[in-house]
């Protein structure tokens, strides 16, 4: 980085899920003037798929520096280690090209292990027991220089890890910034917008392949549609991420929705504002989805959140747990419907911030100095 010159900073995007959280980060360096933003996609998103997300991007006027193909034709552990490798030469050559002086990441997808660099690094210190995720970010954190955590308890995990204290701050989860920006459709258009009727009930559901016990996947799946068979309403399911058997999941769901036209709807991918405007009203998500535990307590929307996947992260009032089994399942979705318990999900803050993460990004981006102190990392005992 040459005197005077703005800092370059690159930003890593490899799916729906991340991009809805950095969205409100790449918002505030886009209007920063001493920050160049360089906006690198990947993953999932140049996937067709997986709804081919990049148009997302497009539409949200965010100039893109590099596209990097890494997903091949398979989910299988080998096909994973396959389109890691191909991310490690794309993201090689896409630094050495645009050599930005610091990359953002939102780090627990296999994605982010294909670079090293100056790296900021959003989310960290959190635990999701259930899925290989969890090794990937804690790899992510000791491989960062900056750590941008979304709640205390995180921050001192990290602090935990080694990490020295001036590295670490405390900035709430960016995705919740994008609540106050984003208007929501009202009901009755969300309804015209997902063929819907009005009056619902509506379920939401999303789940993802458990990595860690991903040859249980199509017991866990049959589980899940066993139990939803059984539930009165009508059901939106989103696809699942391109983790190792989520082409199984996705099979299962697609033959699921055949059986049921009239009381389900499919989507690869919702986009933000349908998203967010479902998650203020649905009457109840289901799955395994971080979004349950991250945004839908802003809305005081009810989860009953399935299995292992994310065992061990931050919760709100708003999540009952549950075992992959249909009765347990069931017995999760009368307890969420209990008056009481949506009184006390609508009542309580969002563990995970105030929906000001993203300003706090910014400024530590803009101050902290590019210099060997940043890059030299020391243990902290």
């Amino acid at each position: 980085m040459t005197a005077g010159a703005a800092k370059r900073i690159g930003v890593v995007t490899v799916s729906r899920s991340d991009y809805g959280h950095l969205r409100p980060v790449l918002e505030a360096l886009r209007r920063a003037p001493d920050l160049e933003l360089l906006l690198l996609v990947a993953g999932m998103h140049l996937a067709s798929e997986f709804g081919l997300t990049v148009r997302d991007i497009e539409a949200d006027g965010f100039p893109i520096s590099a596209r990097v193909e890494m997903l091949g034709g398979g989910d299988t552990p080998e096909a994973v280690a396959a389109a890691t490798g191909r991310g490690v030469a794309g993201f090689g050559e896409t630094f050495a090209r645009l050599r930005p002086d610091v990359v953002v990441v939102l780090g627990d997808r296999f994605e982010m292990l294909a670079f090293a660099l100056p790296v900021a690094h959003i989310h960290g210190g959190e635990v999701s027991e259930g899925a290989m995720d969890n090794q990937i970010r804690h790899a992510i954190t000791k491989l960062a220089h900056l750590h941008f955590a979304s709640a205390e308890p995180h921050a001192r995990r990290i602090a935990a890890m080694g990490e020295e204290p001036w590295r670490i701050h405390t900035v709430g989860a960016p995705g919740l910034d994008r609540l106050a920006t984003t208007e929501p459709l009202p009901r009755a258009g969300l309804a015209r917008e997902l063929r819907l009727p009005e009056a619902g009930p509506w379920l939401l559901v999303t789940f993802h392949p458990v990595t860690l016990e991903y040859r249980d996947t199509a017991a866990h799946i049959d589980e899940l549609l066993a139990a939803l068979e059984k539930t009165d309403g009508f059901i939106v399911i989103t696809y699942p991420n391109a983790d190792t058997a989520g082409r199984l999941i996705i099979e299962r769901i697609e033959e699921f929705a055949g059986r049921h036209p009239r009381r389900c709807r499919l989507a690869k991918s919702l986009g933000e504002r349908l998203y967010l405007s479902l998650l203020r009203h649905a009457d109840l998500m289901i799955g395994n989805s971080s979004s349950g535990l991250i945004e839908a307590p802003s809305f005081g929307l009810p989860v009953v959140n399935v299995g292992a996947r994310q065992r061990g992260r931050l919760r709100g009032a708003n999540v009952i747990d549950v075992e992959p089994s249909r009765e347990d399942i069931l017995r999760g979705i009368e307890a969420a419907q209990v008056p009481a318990f949506r009184a006390r999900a609508g009542a309580a803050a969002n563990p995970y911030g105030d929906g000001h993460a993203a300003p706090r990004i910014v400024d530590v981006l803009r101050s902290v100095p590019i210099d060997a102190r940043l890059v030299q990392k020391r243990f902290s005992d």
